[in-house]
């Protein structure tokens, strides 16, 4: 028997008249739509107003980190409540490297990314050595003792904070209108890269180790996984991203302190909720779930405290309701998946 033969032999037969695939019609609708979206979003400067650009840009951002966070919690079990952490870097390092060291913005935005990973390595190496719940609660001291070594850096402002330099924030572009569009097409970037770039990573072997681990951890274990080292890559992934991100937000804002850089409520306790009542574990859930709180947010906002406590009603409500969020319940009664992440047999039902 030829080698040919041999391996012909060897290789698995499928029954006729199926097929495997991840791609469905309604994700195939979704891709189109998408990017129909996107190119429409990139001529937003020529239909929207300023308040629109700088809403929708706020809006990018918000979803970068809540993407972020759901593939740290709802797909690594890591349940961090101390990303302002890193949000608040990102901002501090955009400020430090434009106004102490002179790096231009747009560098300076890439080179905070790259710093955030490298520092996100030994804070990873440090919290894994807790678990569950005081996991949770070592991310939230971290992100305090940033708070309180920013509040020491007196080139920055100290406690009170300080201000890009005009000079700084005339350097992105000639015109107010043209850096408002910069600042909108980097948030829209952004938001697109993100989503695209765990797209791909749950689409690959690093992916499927993680949808394993969030299944059953253990068992993923006794597989051969090795937990704790793709953990600890997610980890830093997500810390170098979400101080990408917060290099951009601070820049949007152009003054920084540290209440506002390193605030639970606006980077953390905000993000969990768009993920919770979108859906946790999925991509769709995030993308959901922020135009669900930014709906709420523009139309209640005014109530002041009742704002928030219909947030905290609403956010018990579903998860008393539907665990696994909103687009979890859609998902369940439609069998629809708009990022599908997993192959699925078809022809079964002929």
């Amino acid at each position: 028997m030829s080698d040919m033969t041999k391996h012909a032999a060897l290789r698995p037969m499928r029954p006729a008249g199926l097929s495997v695939s991840r791609a469905s019609r309604a994700s195939t609708i979704t891709m189109v739509l998408c990017v129909v979206i996107v190119l429409g979003l990139v001529a937003a400067p020529w239909w929207a107003g300023r308040a629109d650009l700088r809403l929708m840009g706020e809006m990018f951002l918000y979803l970068s980190l809540a993407v972020l966070w759901n593939l740290l919690a709802g797909y690594a079990g890591l349940v961090s409540v101390g990303q302002q952490a890193f949000v608040g870097f990102g901002g501090y390092m955009l400020f430090a490297l434009t106004m102490l060291w002179g790096v231009p913005p747009l560098a300076a935005i890439a080179l905070s990314g790259v710093i955030g990973a490298v520092v996100a390595m030994p804070v990873a190496a440090l919290i894994f050595r807790l678990r569950g719940a005081y996991f949770a609660i070592g991310t939230w001291v971290v992100a305090e003792v940033f708070r309180l070594v920013a509040a020491q850096i007196g080139a920055l402002g100290g406690g009170s904070g300080t201000s890009l330099s005009p000079q700084i924030v005339k350097a992105l572009a000639d015109g107010r209108a043209a850096r408002e569009a910069l600042t909108f097409w980097l948030a829209l970037t952004l938001a697109v890269g993100v989503i695209a770039a765990v797209f791909w990573l749950l689409r690959s072997r690093h992916g499927l180790a993680l949808t394993a681990i969030r299944d059953n951890e253990l068992a993923s274990k006794s597989l051969g996984i090795d937990i704790w080292r793709t953990k600890f890559l997610t980890y830093v992934v997500v810390g170098g991203l979400t101080t990408l991100t917060g290099s951009l937000i601070f820049l949007q804002k152009i003054r920084i302190s540290p209440e506002a850089a390193f605030s639970a409520n606006d980077w953390t306790a905000f993000v969990i909720f768009i993920v919770v009542i979108g859906g946790i574990g999925t991509l769709e859930g995030p993308i959901l779930g922020t135009l669900i709180f930014f709906a709420l947010r523009e139309t209640l906002a005014d109530l002041g405290t009742i704002y928030l406590i219909i947030l905290g009603v609403l956010a018990i409500a579903i998860m008393v309701r539907a665990p696994r969020g909103l687009w979890g319940l859609v998902s369940e009664k439609t069998g629809v998946d708009l990022f599908p992440l997993s192959r699925r047999v078809r022809g079964l039902d002929r």
